[in-house]
């Protein structure tokens, strides 16, 4: 996968590009990394990239040429048709399955914005994508960008050690994971659950499953409403609502 990020703020992304997954996703020819500053595509003396909004109001704006240019640019200089994300508060909210969704793609470019927000023309014509990982709001889409980069490349073919790792991760199940233990199994009197230590494979996957469920509808019943159950799962849950009374 190629990754190319247009931001005001470059150096933001050294850190998180160069340490962990991120880091030896690249250098295992996973994913390739180009941050961008679009500052330079300005096509003006001052290398302006934002203006006064139309009709008054406070903050800039990010000015649709810089934008345009630099998306231009790398689309021709790479010869493809990638997937244009722009991060913004207005988009829709991220979750698991876009994640799954863009690591099918070869080419994700990133739109960082700053300001009061963007020419809506670069929504209309360049963008794709419009993501928003959450409902809250950020002084820039560098945040934004970096959360949905970790998300998506750690999907990646060989970039997690174990293949199996996301699979059943919260989310991509469509429940949250159950819960996890290490030694020792008595930890200031704390015990890890006896089934855990059984050797019984089938006990020991039947009782993640359960407290993965139990666990969503403690948490998250929200994303119980979308789920279609099995028979043992229907019946778990009607345990769990006993035992929650």
């Amino acid at each position: 996968m190629k990754i190319d990020v247009l931001t005001l703020f470059p150096e933001m992304f050294e850190g998180v590009f160069g340490h962990s997954i991120l880091k030896k996703a690249a250098e295992n020819e996973a994913v390739t990394y180009n941050v961008v500053n679009f500052r330079e595509y300005a096509d003006n003396k001052h290398k302006t990239v934002d203006d006064y909004p139309y009709g008054g109001g406070a903050g800039m704006v990010l000015k649709p040429q810089p934008i345009f240019d630099a998306v231009e640019g790398i689309r021709s200089s790479s010869g493809t048709s990638p997937r244009v994300i722009l991060l913004c508060p207005q988009g829709e909210r991220y979750t698991q399955k876009k994640a799954e969704e863009l690591a099918e793609a070869d080419h994700l470019i990133f739109v960082c914005g700053h300001y009061e927000g963007y020419d809506e023309r670069i929504r209309e014509h360049v963008v794709t994508d419009e993501i928003s990982i959450g409902d809250f709001v950020l002084t820039g889409g560098e945040l934004g960008a970096m959360v949905v980069i970790d998300s998506v490349v750690r999907l990646l073919s060989g970039v997690l050690g174990n293949e199996e790792s996301h699979m059943k991760d919260s989310f991509s199940t469509g429940f949250l994971e159950h819960p996890h233990y290490t030694r020792p199994a008595d930890f200031r009197g704390f015990k890890v659950p006896e089934v855990l230590m059984s050797g019984n494979h089938r006990l020991v996957e039947e009782w993640r499953a359960k407290e993965s469920l139990r666990r969503t509808y403690l948490r998250r019943p929200d994303l119980l409403e979308e789920a279609e159950l099995t028979k043992d799962q229907q019946k778990w849950l009607d345990e769990i609502k006993k035992e929650d009374k």
